[in-house]
């Protein structure tokens, strides 16, 4: 794994379930999901296509798991690759969100 990845891991960590937030509940403490659809022969996607499911959207009877990659847009009313697209919106908020502490942290007088 490289250095990257293992960055981008710990910041969908830190995001947590992208569909609870998407439902309105965000913060919902997530497992990683590496979806399969558009890679092929049940091949996982890398860790840079890797989303922030909680246990129930993940592996539960109305998580991707559970419904299939057909069963669950149905249900949700949106795609694995459009979580994806809200993913990376909110890895690049958080990440230009701790930017900007850092650099107000560094304006602050000493002493």
């Amino acid at each position: 794994m490289t250095k990257e990845e293992k960055r981008w891991l710990n910041d969908l960590a830190e995001i947590g379930c992208i569909l609870c937030a998407h439902l309105g509940t965000p913060g919902t403490p997530a497992e990683i999901h590496h979806p399969r659809s558009g890679v092929g022969m049940g091949r996982k996607a890398g860790h840079s296509e890797a989303i922030p499911l909680c246990p129930e959207h993940h592996r539960g009877k109305t998580g991707v798991h559970g419904l299939g990659t057909k069963g669950f847009p149905k249900h949700y009313g949106i795609t694995e690759q459009e979580l994806q697209y809200q993913t990376a919106l909110l890895v690049d908020a958080l990440r230009a969100q701790r930017t900007v502490r850092r650099v107000d942290a560094d304006k602050q007088p000493t002493g």
